[in-house]
């Protein structure tokens, strides 16, 4: 039992993990749960995962997976993407919200990857972070989930989660990144990201756990008193 106890006179006191125990409670607890972890989005290839994952930007995944069957029966590649104009692609992906810059960048993007790449999504991060449309934690999504390589992308939910579970004290979602990558072993990161937005979503939602109601942040924090406050992304 990873919680500690202390007795003060004849009260027993409950003690909050330390930092290496909630690391090491929540990578098991995590795997427990989530041994498979399937990529949420919807996609084919490293293309289309790229565009499923830039349309997810301020939207749901299953919305996403909703608009982009589509999409893709009518441009499932670059050189297919160029052929529809910037209104066509932005009428298609409007249900995503933001489609006129979507539909701008996926356009734009689609003739760079046949300019420079020969219509092939580059595994690198910084040709991805060169692309329209396509920011830090849209690369590392497609890094780990198209090419398998290392990564621990962070949104605001995963910021979020680690701040409830004293993983990080990052005033940003950079920050939380940098501090995941150190508490966890690189061979865990890319399952990680994964398990703990299907447990976020599952049981510490925004509005379903304030740092004292799901499992993992009773178990942690066992003394704590008040909701957990945290700082913005």
């Amino acid at each position: 039992m990873l919680t500690a106890y202390a007795k003060v006179g004849s009260t027993v006191i409950v003690a909050n993990m330390s930092k290496a125990e909630r690391i090491s409670y929540i990578g098991e607890r995590l795997q427990s749960l989530y041994p498979e972890t399937p990529v949420p989005l919807d996609h084919q290839d490293p293309y289309t995962l790229l565009i499923a994952v830039l349309l997810s930007a301020q939207c749901t995944d299953e919305r996403v997976n909703q608009v982009t069957p589509a999409l893709f029966e009518q441009a499932n590649s670059p050189d297919r993407m160029i052929l529809l104009s910037v209104e066509a692609i932005r009428a298609i992906i409007r249900p995503c919200g933001l489609s006129p810059q979507k539909s701008k960048a996926i356009h734009r993007l689609s003739q760079i990857l046949l300019d420079l790449y020969d219509g092939e999504v580059p595994a690198d991060m910084a040709a991805l972070e060169q692309l329209p449309g396509v920011g830090h934690k849209t690369a590392s999504v497609v890094m780990a989930q198209a090419f398998g390589l290392p990564t621990f992308p962070v949104d605001t939910h995963i910021h979020r989660l680690a701040q409830r579970w004293g993983l990080t004290r990052g005033r940003n979602v950079v920050e939380t990144e940098r501090d995941l990558k150190r508490a966890f072993p690189i061979e865990c990161w890319n399952a990680l990201h994964l398990q703990i937005i299907f447990y976020g979503r599952e049981y510490c939602t925004a509005r379903g756990c304030d740092g004292r109601v799901c499992e993992i942040c009773r178990t942690c924090y066992p003394a704590r008193k008040h909701p957990k406050r945290c700082n913005k992304a």
